[in-house]
């Protein structure tokens, strides 16, 4: 499988993270989990970064750029 096609992949798998910190951010604000405003803090910085890093990979990989072999 091509590396693009693997960055491709986890341009997603990040995607469907930051989806899943977002219900648990909701969650939270809506006393459904417990959890306080340092919490919220916290995994909004964690959701902003998954989702910069998917925007990101998956620009990357649209483009046929490889990112990622060169860090590894």
């Amino acid at each position: 499988m091509p590396i693009v096609n693997i960055q491709a992949l986890i341009a997603l798998g990040m995607f469907l993270a930051s989806l899943f910190i977002a219900r648990i951010v909701v969650r939270i604000q809506n006393g459904s989990l417990p959890g306080g405003e340092l919490w919220v803090l916290y995994l909004r910085m964690l959701l902003g970064f998954l989702f910069a890093g998917s925007i990101v990979l998956a620009f990357y990989s649209f483009a046929g750029i490889d990112i990622i072999s060169k860090h590894f």
